[in-house]
C-alpha cells in the first residue's frame, strides 16, 4: 500500500522526478545523480527532504521544475590508446601542388626540354663526327717530298694543285689486277697529269696529255710522263714548273684502286658514248648511249682506254675529266653528308691509294676537294692543253696565254683559249 502510495495512488508510474517534479524519486535500486550537492545515502524520507533544501536554497524565483545539468567527467583512455610524444606533435600541412612548369610532361609523353636536349646532342654527336672522319682518312694518307731542288717560280697568286693518276697497283690484290685488267707492271707510270688552279676566278682543271713532248731536266726531251718514271714526284714538279713557269703548291696522286674506290663510294658516274666501245686490254665493254650508275671497274677502263678515242690520248684526257668532275658533283650531295655510310665510304676511298706532299695541311685537302666539286659549268673550267697537232706538241703562243692567265689568276679571262681536247675553238 505504500508503495502505491508514493507513485501517487494511480496504477500508472509517474516520473515526475525525473522531470524535476519532488513527488516521485528515483527507486533504491536506481543510482543517485552524481551532481547532487549535500546528498548522501539514508532514508528515502532523508533523500527527500534534502532535496526540497536545496531546491528552496537554490535561490528565489528558480523554477523548481527545471532540468538540471550535470557536469561530465572525462575518461580515462587506456595506456594503448594514449597519442606517442611524436604523434602529439603539430602535423604540419600538407605543402601546395606545384604551379604547372615548362617541364610539365606534353601530351606527347616526353618533356619538352628533354625533346630539345636530346636534339641538341644528336646535332653536336653529328658534327663531331663530320670533323673527326676526315681527320681520320688524312691520318692514313701517304706523305712523299715532292718539292723539287733548285731554282723554282716565285710565290704566285692563288692555289695551284698538280692531280695525277698513277698506274699504281699498290692496295690491289691479285684477283683484283686481273678483274680490272691492271697487268704487274713495274716501275711507275702516269696515265693521268692535270693541273688544278683555284683563285679569285672560276676554277680551272686544266689536262696536260701524258704524250706531251717537252724537255725533262737531266734526261733531254721526250714524253712527259717519263719525267715520272725517271724520278717520281719531284721531276715531275720540275719538269712541268719549267715547261710552263706555272709554280705548283700541292702535289696529290691517286692510284688505280682510289679511282675505283672513289666511284663506287658515290653510287657510280654516268658514261655517255656516241659508239660502242670495246677495249680487251682495258677490260672495256660498253654499248652505244648514257649509262648510269657506272660502277668503279668500268669507269677506270673508260678512263685507261684510249685504242677506242677518235684522238686517242687526248680524247682519253677528256674522258678522264669527265669522271673526275662527276665523282666532285657526287661528293657535294646533300646525301654525302645525311648519309653516314656514304660518308665515311667517301672518306675512305679518298685516303687510300692516295699520296700528298709533305707539308700539305689537312685544311689545304679539304680546299682541293671542295674545288674538284666545282670545275664544271659556272663555277669552273676544264680543258686541255693548247695543241697543234696530235703528236702532242703545244701551240706555244696559246699556251703560254693560258700559263700566263693561271700565274696571274685570272682565269675569268681565258675564254676560247681552254677548250675540250686543247686545239683551237
Amino acid at each position: 500500500m505504500s508503495e502505491q502510495s508514493g507513485r501517487g495512488g494511480g496504477d500508472e508510474p509517474r516520473y515526475d522526478w525525473l522531470y524535476g517534479g519532488g513527488s516521485d524519486r528515483p527507486s533504491e535500486d536506481r543510482p543517485a545523480p552524481v551532481g547532487g550537492r549535500g546528498r548522501q545515502s539514508g532514508p528515502p524520507s532523508a533523500d527527500r527532504g534534502a532535496d526540497r533544501g536545496v531546491d528552496r536554497g537554490a535561490g528565489q524565483g528558480a523554477d523548481a521544475d527545471a532540468t538540471r545539468m550535470i557536469r561530465t567527467q572525462p575518461r580515462e583512455q587506456p595506456r594503448s590508446a594514449q597519442a606517442s610524444p611524436e604523434q602529439q606533435r603539430p602535423v604540419s600541412p600538407r605543402p601546395l601542388a606545384p604551379e604547372p612548369t615548362r617541364e610539365r610532361r606534353s601530351r606527347g609523353g616526353l618533356k619538352r626540354p628533354t625533346v630539345w636536349r636530346v636534339v641538341k646532342v644528336v646535332v653536336l654527336v653529328w658534327i663531331v663526327f663530320l670533323v673527326a672522319v676526315p681527320f681520320w682518312a688524312w691520318s692514313k694518307v701517304e706523305k712523299v717530298d715532292a718539292a723539287p731542288s733548285g731554282s723554282r717560280p716565285a710565290e704566285q697568286p692563288g692555289t695551284t694543285y698538280l692531280l695525277v693518276g698513277s698506274d699504281s697497283r699498290a692496295g690491289l690484290t691479285p684477283e683484283e689486277r686481273k678483274r680490272l685488267g691492271t697487268g704487274d707492271a713495274g716501275g711507275q707510270r702516269t696515265d693521268t697529269i692535270m693541273l688544278l688552279h683555284v683563285g679569285s676566278g672560276p676554277n680551272l682543271l686544266l689536262s696536260i696529255p701524258r704524250d706531251s713532248i717537252v724537255p725533262i731536266p737531266g734526261h733531254g726531251t721526250g714524253k712527259i710522263n717519263a719525267a715520272f718514271a725517271y724520278g717520281g714526284p719531284k721531276l715531275l714538279v720540275q719538269t712541268i714548273e719549267q715547261s710552263t713557269g706555272v709554280r705548283v703548291d700541292d702535289y696529290v696522286e691517286i692510284g688505280m684502286g682510289g679511282v675505283v674506290n672513289a666511284v663506287d663510294a658515290v653510287g657510280g658516274v654516268q658514261i655517255c658514248t656516241p659508239k660502242r666501245l670495246v677495249d680487251r686490254r682495258a677490260k672495256l665493254r660498253l654499248s652505244k648511249g648514257c649509262h648510269d650508275d657506272v660502277d668503279g671497274a668500268t669507269a677506270l677502263a673508260y678512263t685507261r682506254s684510249r685504242h677506242t678515242q677518235r684522238l686517242g690520248d687526248i680524247d682519253r684526257a677528256k674522258n678522264q675529266r669527265a669522271v673526275v668532275s662527276q665523282v666532285g658533283s657526287k661528293v657535294k650531295s646533300p646525301l654525302t653528308v645525311l648519309n653516314p655510310f656514304r660518308y665515311v665510304g667517301v672518306a675512305k676511298a679518298g685516303s687510300q691509294s692516295l699520296v700528298v706532299n709533305e707539308g700539305m695541311s689537312v685544311f689545304a685537302m679539304g680546299r682541293f676537294a671542295w674545288a674538284m666539286t666545282r670545275v664544271n659549268g659556272d663555277n669552273g673550267l676544264t680543258c686541255s692543253m693548247p695543241i697543234r697537232d696530235q703528236a702532242i706538241h703545244w701551240d706555244r703562243d696559246r699556251a703560254l696565254r693560258l700559263m700566263n692567265l693561271i700565274k696571274t689568276d685570272q682565269t675569268s679571262k681565258v675564254g676560247g683559249l681552254c677548250t675540250p681536247t686543247g686545239f683551237p675553238a
